[in-house]
């Protein structure tokens, strides 16, 4: 049974460190998941026993970190459950992952080719189609969504046509919070013989990910947005479409073989993708929160999830009408609001006066700047969860912005001068 104080423990920055005086309630996991003890120990296992190049040495201490290095692979293969870990690219990040997509698939598509995405994507899955339209002359277009800015699988075919050769869509908005139902949208993608590519950075900390089931082409995922370090991500493809891209980066690790002639040779996926010296603790790292979360479940951490967002804003609907919830019916971690009054840029001062009662929430657009053609706003207040969240933080939250709201009122006409 997941015991969440028994896991908060194992959190070093939330026993005793101190924000404005107060015990920290972090609120921030959606930009970054804070990191256990053992994937700290696990990094500095690293530096300390065998800090060496992988698959350059031939001597014990390069052996083991090949093998340290080589096994997160396994690892990775079992917590997506994909085919063959040969599969598993190792990036730096979503943002990295999708750029070599990008790259890598360009010789793929032709002028006049449509790539579907979504108005809540993250600027990381829209930027690198928007290079592509004006370098190869590809078109962007964007799914219908419902009154609640939802997507579903009816409405995402009526965006399909024959026109579509590519879908890339977050799995779960980094701002609103939606699941997607990817399996579907999955199957209808293929039967218009497109590909998927789906963003992985808020839905594989959360839910269980299973590539097979969902029958998706590519993923993309981040190792810090469920308690890895930071620098160390995931591209995993489908082999065969693995192997039809293009290299992002070239140099040493990813060739066999180079001539006088300019001739050179490259390897298979995935070595093909992986010039140069990688983020070899990092990459190990990786591996051991991965283990952390597995044995926690993916399906305690869901659960939990839900039931403090739930809390929240069953307690935010009923005691603070000056609240506005973007997401409500959401099951997603991230939790977007707004102080009616303090909308758009001014969002700002109700993060800056949440931090005084140690609550760290993000504020602005949170990088997914085609939403405020949705939600009619140019900023909002996120405060996104994870597996250490309690209860008692909901709480302080909650309280915290009714304090705010009486000071405010307090205050009439000298916005939060009482921050001053």
């Amino acid at each position: 049974m997941f015991d969440v104080y028994e896991t908060r423990k194992k959190y070093p920055i939330l026993n005793g460190i101190k924000m404005e005086g107060h015990n920290l309630v972090y609120m921030d996991s959606g930009a970054t998941a804070l990191k256990p003890q053992c994937v700290i120990d696990k990094v500095v296992e690293y530096y300390s026993e065998y800090s060496t190049n992988t698959h350059r040495g031939d001597y014990p201490l390069a052996h083991r970190a090949d093998e340290e290095y080589e096994k997160v692979r396994k690892i990775v293969k079992e917590f997506i459950n994909c085919n063959d870990e040969n599969e598993i690219v190792y990036t730096y990040g979503t943002t990295h992952s999708i750029n070599v997509l990008a790259h890598g698939i360009k010789h793929m598509l032709k002028k006049g080719d449509v790539v579907l995405i979504s108005e809540f994507e993250h600027a990381s899955n829209v930027l690198p189609w928007f290079r592509l339209k004006d370098e190869i002359g590809i078109e962007i277009e964007y799914v219908k969504l419902d009154e609640k800015h939802h997507l579903t699988p009816e409405l995402f075919k009526e965006s399909m046509h024959d026109g579509v050769k590519l879908v890339c869509l977050a799995h779960i908005s980094n701002v609103l919070g939606q699941c997607l139902d990817i399996k579907e949208i999955a199957k209808i993608t293929h039967d218009y013989n497109a590909i998927i590519a789906v963003d992985g950075a808020q839905s594989v900390p959360h839910i269980k990910v299973d590539v097979k089931d969902l029958d998706i082409d590519f993923l993309s995922f981040s190792a810090h947005k469920f308690g890895g370090p930071t620098g160390i991500g995931v591209l995993y493809g489908k082999y065969d479409l693995l192997n039809k891209l293009e290299a992002y980066n070239l140099g040493g690790g990813m060739n066999t073989r180079i001539e006088c002639n300019t001739c050179y040779f490259i390897k298979e996926a995935p070595f093909k993708f992986e010039a140069g010296t990688p983020a070899i603790e990092a990459t190990i790292g990786m591996g051991k929160a991965i283990q952390f979360i597995m044995d926690i479940g993916m399906d305690n951490i869901h659960e939990h999830i839900k039931k403090i967002r739930k809390h929240a804003i069953d307690r935010l609907q009923n005691e603070l009408p000056e609240v506005i919830i973007y997401n409500p019916e959401n099951e997603g971690a991230p939790l977007a609001f707004n102080v009616k009054g303090y909308e758009g840029a001014r969002c700002q001062d109700i993060g800056s006066a949440l931090a005084t009662y140690g609550i760290a929430v993000r504020t602005g657009e949170h990088c997914a700047k085609l939403l405020p053609n949705l939600i009619g706003t140019k900023g909002s207040v996120r405060a996104s969860l994870y597996l250490y969240n309690t209860i008692e933080d909901m709480d302080c939250l909650v309280d915290a912005l009714k304090d705010i709201v009486a000071k405010e009122k307090e205050n009439k006409g000298d916005a939060l001068s009482w921050l001053l």
